[in-house]
């Protein structure tokens, strides 16, 4: 689910949602730069709050689009060049669009809600963060949609990411936990209907003229149902840990800021 083999050609024509919000996001943190006048527009595009509270309510949706760094952009777009093709294939174009911005935007509202007025952000880590959440509700509900191999690679990457939103001090937390949140929320509603990832997989063997041993492939009834109370004990684990560092998280703004 989370290993990319394909050309540079067939993933653009395979995954065209994905492939356009890495392009459009790269194309927009570059022109900024070289633009006489980029820094301006930047302002006008980043989650300011004060911003919002004069009116200015795209920037609810424009800092999905926004990052602070180089580094900052090859991080995300990294994780949505890996992590997201599964889902567009999965879900098809148009919910995968949604599922992308949906999150993002209800995290950036959150973010606007509950931090002060001049708190700003920027970054696609709430909708990426989104992508996560569906993915996590697939681990925990829908193992049909997910191939074991790839459920055992997803939770160790989840807990790292969360680790790293408390570690970093830049890092918007609020965002990336309401992101994941409102990912697992819609998931259900956006799964339904959703091909399992095996049959994607089966189905593009089916166009090659070899058999390609290396290739990824499952078979759902592998997992039982018995390991539902291991995940759940996990995820609680997790949920536990998340709000030890967030009110350490809380004590340390209110004794620094």
């Amino acid at each position: 689910m989370f290993i990319r083999n394909e050309t540079f050609s067939s993933y653009i024509r395979k995954f065209p949602v994905v492939s356009g919000i890495i392009a459009l996001t790269v194309f927009i943190h570059f022109i900024l730069l070289l633009l006489p006048s980029g820094f301006y527009f930047r302002y006008l595009g980043i989650g300011l709050n004060s911003g919002i509270e004069a009116g200015e309510y795209w920037r609810l949706v424009t800092p999905i689009f926004l990052h602070g760094d180089l580094f900052h952009l090859i991080f995300n777009m990294g994780a949505l060049l890996i992590f997201a093709p599964a889902l567009e294939g999965m879900l098809g174009r148009f919910k995968f669009a949604l599922i992308y911005l949906i999150p993002g935007i209800l995290a950036n509202v959150a973010t606007y809600f509950l931090e002060g007025s001049t708190y700003s952000h920027v970054g696609a880590s709430g909708s990426i963060f989104g992508l996560f959440g569906v993915f996590l509700f697939m681990y925990l509900y829908r193992n049909d949609l997910m191939d074991r191999q790839s459920a055992q690679a997803f939770l160790p990457i989840l807990i790292i990411s969360l680790i790293m939103t408390f570690i970093n001090s830049r890092i918007n937390v609020l965002g990336h936990l309401f992101g994941l949140g409102f990912g697992v929320l819609f998931a259900p509603l956006f799964l339904k209907g959703a091909r399992p990832l095996h049959t994607l997989y089966a189905m593009s063997r089916s166009r090659k003229t070899y058999i390609d041993d290396d290739d990824i492939s499952f078979n759902p009834n592998r997992w039982k149902n018995r390991q539902r109370n291991s995940k759940l004990k996990k995820v609680a684990f997790i949920i536990g840990a998340l709000v030890i560092l967030f009110l350490l998280y809380l004590q340390f703004s209110a004794t620094y800021y």
